[in-house]
């Protein structure tokens, strides 16, 4: 049985044991109010030992004794919204089934889980109907029993959860059961509460009012660190353009390593780009198969019908799911990886303990211009190549060359908009058009490249190549006008 998700957007209230539950038939769109139904249900909270889960707000739970029995995994999405996903019970007790545990691997890694918490809970469950007796929301009257190492902790809460009501009922409700004695939750989960100070602080850390360089880096480092771990469970999950996603962080990440390189000690981040490096090439093959598999799907609905000789689209499509599917397995497998657990452990102290060098701070402002100017001259270098190639081939290589610097660029002036506010926005707009522009160039050449190769084996088969040979051309085409954007383009991008 698959794993099925859904979103939980709920609200939590203390109450004392003296306290009663209004009257719920008054909230906006409630015609009626079912049956009250008890259950008594058990709940099994695991952990690593430094309580990873807890740290980052996931649950990860055995349930057992109500109507939705299995292990349920809670990622956070937003202030009082949670994605839970529920796996099947299975027969495993004491030991996390391995589906599960995938889904919360960027955080505990290769430790071990372990049983953290135990809650018994009696459940009083009231659903609030709307006139057609569709179920609105739930109203949990909850007595509640934690055991944490031996000790126990007893109390009592109401939960107002949506099933297919509206915000606006989650927003009535509140006044309502103030009113009723309860006060808003001490905690955002029966197992914080549980848990209390056992779980370590997170570290804060907020960009100050006058940064200095080194400043910048560290928040622009760790929106692409969080940025990974957030695409981690999306990637694991299949979800569209989870890779892609996940790929743009490692490389905003490796591009930040190297300008502010005058901050960051190289050797260090030299190490870690190339451990980034190398987990974007685990993903590339995903993601690329994908993207190619798009674009010539709609290039082959684009050649005029008497022109389409032979089961074209379909054999195209069926070489690319199979590279997909490859290279999902390869993917799959990275992550699974201890190397790429060494890497998240090293982004970890990337965050904490930043590798900088030991010169004198300076102030951003001042500093950042340099850096910009730096990549933007970089990249001239690689434009000055690429107008000297001989050949096609050696072209199109340059061409890609100065995508790569493009990125980077694009990526600074990104990393210094809270500076330098609109000047490194513009820039950055500029390198983004001019990113685009020979990535198109760059997606023709790998389209050709693969054209070719089936038109190659159509004929080898027996069968007409005649259309791949159009396609072929078209991407010639798409690559010249890409190419000829690109010179338009070029003198707009300049720094100072």
């Amino acid at each position: 049985m698959s794993p099925t998700e859904q979103v939980e957007i709920e609200s939590k209230y203390d109450v004392d044991e003296h306290a009663t539950l209004p009257a719920l038939h008054e909230l906006p769109g409630v015609a009626s109010v079912a049956q009250p139904v008890e259950l008594q249900l058990e709940a099994v909270y695991f952990d690593t030992a430094a309580f990873d889960l807890a740290a980052a707000k996931v649950t990860l739970r055995r349930r057992t004794g109500g109507e939705d029995d299995g292990w349920h995994v809670k990622l956070p999405i937003s202030s009082g919204e949670r994605l839970e996903i529920r796996h099947p019970l299975g027969r495993a007790v004491r030991k996390v089934p391995i589906q599960v545990v995938r889904t919360v691997r960027v955080h505990v890694r290769d430790h071990e889980l372990v049983p953290v918490v135990t809650l018994a809970t009696r459940r009083i469950v009231h659903r609030l109907l709307d006139a057609d007796g569709e179920v609105l929301a739930e109203v949990s009257d909850d007595e509640v029993t934690s055991t944490v190492d031996g000790a126990t902790e007893s109390w009592r809460e109401w939960e107002v959860e949506l099933v297919n009501g509206e915000q606006e009922l989650l927003e009535a409700a509140t006044p309502l059961l103030l009113a009723a004695g309860a006060s808003p939750a001490s905690g955002p989960s029966k197992l914080a509460r549980a848990l209390g100070d056992r779980v370590p602080a997170p570290d804060s850390w907020e960009l100050p009012a006058k940064p200095v360089t080194a400043d910048l880096f560290h928040a622009y480092a760790a929106a692409q660190v969080q940025a990974i771990y957030l695409r981690d469970p999306e990637v694991r999950r299949d979800l569209p353009d989870s890779v892609h996603k996940m790929r743009v962080a490692t490389r905003r990440l490796r591009s930040a390593l190297a300008t502010y390189r005058p901050v960051v000690d190289r050797e260090a981040g030299d190490l870690i780009r190339a451990e980034l490096k190398w987990f974007a090439g685990e993903l590339g093959g995903a993601r690329d198969a994908e993207v190619l598999r798009e674009h010539l799907d709609t290039a082959v609905d684009a050649q005029p019908v008497e022109l389409v000789m032979g089961r074209v689209a379909g054999t195209i499509d069926d070489h690319l799911r199979r590279v997909y599917k490859a290279a999902r397995v390869q993917a799959l497998a990275a992550l699974e990886s201890e190397r790429y657990f060494r890497l998240l452990d090293t982004l970890d102290e990337l965050l904490t303990e930043p590798p900088l060098t030991e010169e004198s701070p300076r102030k951003a402002a001042k500093q950042l211009p340099e850096l910009l100017k730096h990549d933007w001259k970089r990249m001239r270098k690689a434009v000055r190549r690429m107008e000297r190639a001989e050949g096609t081939a050696e072209r199109d290589h340059g061409l890609h060359e100065v995508r790569k610097g493009a990125k980077r660029l694009r990526y600074a002036a990104e990393s210094a908009e809270p500076v330098l506010g609109a000047e490194a926005t513009e820039l950055a707009a500029v390198a983004e058009q001019v990113q685009e522009v020979l990535g198109d160039h760059q997606d023709s050449v790998v389209a050709r490249d693969l054209l070719r190769q089936l038109a190659v084996q159509v004929h080898l088969d027996g069968g007409n190549a005649f259309t791949f040979g159009r396609l072929h051309a078209a991407q010639e085409q798409r690559g010249e006008t890409s190419y000829w954007q690109f010179l338009e383009l070029w003198p707009t991008l300049h720094v100072g």
